[in-house]
């Protein structure tokens, strides 16, 4: 072949080449710009369904009776007992309602109270290092200036330089922090322990656990007993109306007292699970039957 006809090909190669570089770009383009659109679709979507939840919820009878100011715990015991499942057919899509207690839980910031010995008691129970302890207080120590940076427990803030430290704000700040001790200090016992059960996350510490819908995992904490014990507590009859109720000895009374715990605590834990032939999605928030307020909504497309 001539060298002026092999060039010409090369160059016609090499322009083939990106020209198809160049529509394959496109093509991904307007791939992401759909998926974008889909997702500011399913926003919009779940927004509306939020609202329509919200008015369900605050148009209630039975949450209406239950935020009155002479309510009994039976009453919110029986609801919670009944409707914490309701199927929806809302046009194309298809809703469930998952209505919980929203203060079965124990608040992680509650390590930053008076209770850190027995936070480090039940992660040492669970085979975690005491190291662990000492970064959850690392994120919760708020900023240090650079002379003072020392006085960190953990270099947590290296690897995470941005990270939130003036408390635990959420689930996905916790993985962070797990993450980095699980990679930190090489310990899987982490994947254990069922984050979603032992915490929520607030940086209200006047919030009270509601002894009545306490997590297993969260009764482990409250009364630094082991998970055996805990589920016999679990399963006891109920409503409790008192400390009286829960069967529990001189020692579990002791650290019980040391945690803000009550026996009727009116909050709700909504979750909506959205689907359609299109997409999947999550909706959640907390609900104040007193108040009839919303709070903590989260949005997972």
């Amino acid at each position: 072949m001539p060298l002026r006809q092999g060039i010409a090909l090369l160059i016609t190669v090499m322009f083939v080449m990106v020209i198809s570089v160049a529509i394959g770009y496109n093509l991904l383009q307007v791939k992401n710009a759909s998926h974008v659109v889909q997702k500011e679709k399913q926003l919009y979507q779940n927004t509306m369904l939020l609202d329509d939840i919200l008015r369900l919820v605050q148009n209630s009878p039975e949450l209406q009776t239950i935020g009155e100011d002479n309510a009994s715990n039976e009453n919110l015991y029986i609801f919670l007992s009944t409707l914490n499942y309701i199927p929806l057919q809302v046009a194309n899509m298809h809703v469930e309602l998952f209505i919980s207690s929203a203060r079965s839980k124990v608040n992680i910031n509650e390590l930053e109270r008076a209770n850190e010995a027995y936070f480090r008691e039940f992660f040492a129970h669970m085979m975690l290092a005491n190291s662990y302890v000492d970064v959850l207080k690392d994120a919760m120590s708020k900023f240090q200036a650079k002379n003072e940076y020392n006085s960190y427990n953990s270099v947590i803030f290296d690897a995470n330089p941005y990270l939130f430290r003036d408390y635990i704000a959420s689930r996905e700040h916790l993985d962070i922090i797990n993450s980095f001790y699980r990679s930190e200090y090489n310990d899987e016992n982490i994947d254990d322990i069922d984050f979603a059960k032992l915490f929520r996350f607030s940086a209200d510490m006047s919030e009270k656990v509601d002894l009545n819908y306490a997590s297993v995992e969260a009764l482990m904490l409250l009364l630094n007993t082991t998970k055996e014990r805990a589920q016999a507590v679990y399963a006891m009859p109920k409503p409790f109306r008192s400390v009286n109720d829960m069967g529990l000895n001189a020692n579990e009374r002791a650290v019980l007292s040391k945690f803000k715990t009550s026996f009727f605590e009116p909050y709700l834990h909504v979750e909506a699970l959205i689907s359609n032939d299109e997409a999947y999605s999550k909706v959640s928030f907390d609900y104040d039957i007193r108040s009839k307020k919303g709070s903590n909504f989260v949005f997972d497309i």
